[in-house]
């Protein structure tokens, strides 16, 4: 398509989720309300593990910036997809798609790499408990809290790259958010060169902590089977369990969505995919991570009393 066509200044069109659903509204209503929830438990996560001194761990430092991630995570997807759905306007603007893009992988990316330092938490705690307070210091705690600006770097580079390209003809986006590989149907040039570069981007991103992931808890489950205490073997059982499903529910999606070939791309699996992960899982983690845990809870029952 001729280049002279582009319209560098006009806005998007997000055409929104499930456009062929008869109850869309009661499906948007249902996001609202997951929205809120998700915001109200990782807020509250977050809160007990600031007020109460025996929360005051590693363990508990990765948990809150996980629900710090979560609660942007999710305020980067559903307002946006809510306010175009009630107020009948769709269009965003270029600087608000390459912020949403930006956002999106930056946490995206920056959770990835969490998940995987907390695995290794739990396996020097379980594995090597006496030299827990040695190898997970408050410097090392710190250093892994820069893993915001790692994944900040990253998704800068690859947001610049994808909003460079002239956009020719039709700017609607068959989705409910900007992301990459739908900004790049759109575009004039050929970005087949560049389509591959994102996958193996995501190939590197993701494969490499899951590989990580997977290692550290088959080293925790060979720990536990060695165990004498039939309650700390069980104990151990049932957090690795959890956090594999919270692994699950992260990386499945991602996997599919990222690692596939571009005409093997399905739109709205997509769509199914990325409620899964960015909506979903920002509900499911402070369940599973936080709420199971009996020392949060008990840190609940204190201040509540």
């Amino acid at each position: 398509m001729d280049k002279r066509n582009e319209t560098s200044g006009a806005d998007f069109i997000l055409l929104g989720l499930f456009l062929d659903m008869k109850h869309i509204r009661f499906f948007i209503g249902a996001m609202l309300v997951i929205y809120i929830v998700a915001l109200t438990l990782n807020f509250v996560l977050i809160l007990l593990i600031c007020v109460d001194s025996h929360l005051h761990t590693p363990m508990y430092f990765l948990l809150s910036q996980l629900a710090l991630m979560d609660m942007t995570l999710i305020s980067s997807t559903v307002p946006k997809m809510a306010t175009n759905f009630f107020s009948g306007r769709r269009n965003i603007s270029r600087v608000a798609c390459g912020t949403q893009i930006f956002f999106f992988l930056t946490l995206g990316i920056a959770e990835c790499i969490l998940i995987t330092l907390m695995s290794y938490d739990r396996y020097v705690a379980i594995c090597n408990p006496l030299r827990y307070t040695l190898i997970m210091s408050q410097k090392v705690c710190l250093q892994m809290a820069a893993i915001w600006a790692g994944g900040a770097l990253t998704s800068l580079a690859h947001t610049a790259y994808t909003m460079h390209f002239p956009i020719c003809g039709s700017r609607e986006i068959s989705h409910f958010l900007c992301e990459v590989m739908a900004i790049l149907k759109l575009a004039c040039d050929d970005v087949s060169a560049y389509e591959k570069a994102v996958t193996v981007t995501s190939i590197v991103v993701i494969l490499i902590p899951l590989s990580l992931i997977m290692s550290s808890y088959a080293l925790i489950f060979l720990a536990t089977l060695h165990m004498k205490s039939p309650e700390g073997r069980d104990k151990a059982l049932a957090t690795c369990s959890s956090h594999l499903t919270a692994v699950c529910l992260y990386y499945g999606p991602a996997m599919v969505v990222y690692m596939r070939p571009n005409s093997y791309h399905n739109p709205k699996l997509g769509q199914v995919l990325l409620v899964l992960g960015p909506i979903l899982t920002p509900l499911l983690n402070p369940l599973i991570y936080g709420l199971r845990n009996k020392e949060v809870v008990g840190a609940l029952r204190k201040v509540l009393s």
